[in-house]
């Protein structure tokens, strides 16, 4: 903790978005300019006790939100592995919850559209059914009611194939892979297992299993 009077705000040699301040002449830390601005610091202010930790706090909180918008930046996150990221970083949960506000704030946190994008790229590139989806889901830290009504929405649209549809377009690219096995029962445990992997129910299964293995060995 500082306590004394602003003597100077310099901006950082090799970084301009941060500006270090003394205290009674004497480097006390660094702030970012979101700081600066937002604790309307000046030269000559005086620094108490309760103004010191009103601005660390601010710096962590703004530190913390750059972490996070830098972690957004490859791809969609979840709010849980934004704030998991922030704690392996080693902020305290107050500038985390901060951060998180500010960013759902944004529209740069939004879980439901995460669900949402999840299931579309799942959908485009890697097909999954809907059980491996929900597990998914929940490995990324959203709420069940959320997962649900995503899966739910999912499926009412129009052009999204329904289950069946899923599984069976998936064994067709794979078909040539598994359609070589020496006998029906061999056939059936290598692709019905394939699909049970990506999260199709047996009951789902078992139809495509069935019309599939005729089209391998035609009688």
């Amino acid at each position: 903790m500082r306590e004394g009077v602003i003597t100077a705000l310099r901006a950082q040699e090799h970084d301009p978005q941060r500006v270090n301040v003394f205290i009674d002449e004497t480097f006390a830390l660094g702030i970012s300019l979101d700081t600066l601005a937002a604790e309307g610091l000046y030269v000559g202010q005086p620094i108490d006790a309760a103004t010191w930790a009103r601005l660390e706090a601010t710096e962590q909180t703004a530190q913390a939100l750059q972490r996070a918008l830098r972690f957004l930046q490859s791809r969609p996150r979840s709010t849980a592995e934004v704030r998991q990221r922030l704690r392996r970083a080693a902020y305290a949960d107050a500038p985390i919850e901060a951060a998180i506000a500010r960013l759902t704030e944004l529209g740069l946190l939004d879980d439901a559209e995460f669900a949402r994008l999840w299931i579309a790229h799942r959908h485009d590139h890697n097909p999954r059914g809907t059980a491996l989806l929900r597990v998914e889901l929940r490995q990324k830290g959203l709420a069940r009611e959320v997962i649900e009504a995503a899966l739910a929405a999912a499926q009412e649209q129009a052009d999204y194939l329904n289950e069946a549809e899923q599984a069976r377009q998936l064994a067709l690219e794979v078909l040539p892979r598994y359609g070589t096995a020496p006998d029906k029962a061999t056939f059936e445990r290598r692709l019905g297992g394939y699909l049970q992997r990506r999260g199709f129910a047996l009951a789902t299964i078992r139809p495509v299993l069935a019309e599939l293995w005729p089209q391998c060995h035609p009688e």
